[in-house]
């Protein structure tokens, strides 16, 4: 009894843990070029490339939701382009543009910082 009472205490203070620090960053195109600007300065470089990578792969993502949306724009008969299924596409062609340049405006602050401090950005291009 008192092996799974000490048991059960470890699992909640790992899932507490968890909680309160959390599973780190994610690209966040809606955060604020200042406060990413400001972090970015005081940042490791690996800390730097870690962040610079999530947005890489978020931005290839929404290429790819962006390529496929496009590819059902296609499909549509020419008679149809002004219908609503066809708007709806173009509209989420519009949102996703409009996410990948957010994301791509706050990676290049990764990025340029990664160069500033003479860190490797070979793995980095878009």
């Amino acid at each position: 009894m008192k092996n799974l009472i000490t048991v059960i205490c470890y699992c909640l203070f790992a899932y507490f843990t968890l909680a309160i620090v959390g599973c780190g960053q994610k690209a966040d195109e809606t955060k604020p070029v200042s406060e990413i600007e400001a972090q970015a300065e005081n940042m490791s470089i690996n800390k730097l490339r870690s962040m610079a990578l999530k947005y890489k792969d978020a931005i290839l993502a929404k290429k790819k939701d962006l390529s496929d949306i496009a590819d059902k724009l296609k499909e549509i008969p020419p008679a149809e382009l002004l219908g609503d299924k066809a708007n709806e596409l173009k509209d989420d062609l519009k949102e996703l543009n409009s996410s990948i340049s957010a994301l791509k405006e706050r990676f290049k602050i990764y990025y340029n910082n990664i160069r500033e401090k003479k860190g490797d950005t070979s793995d980095l291009e878009i």
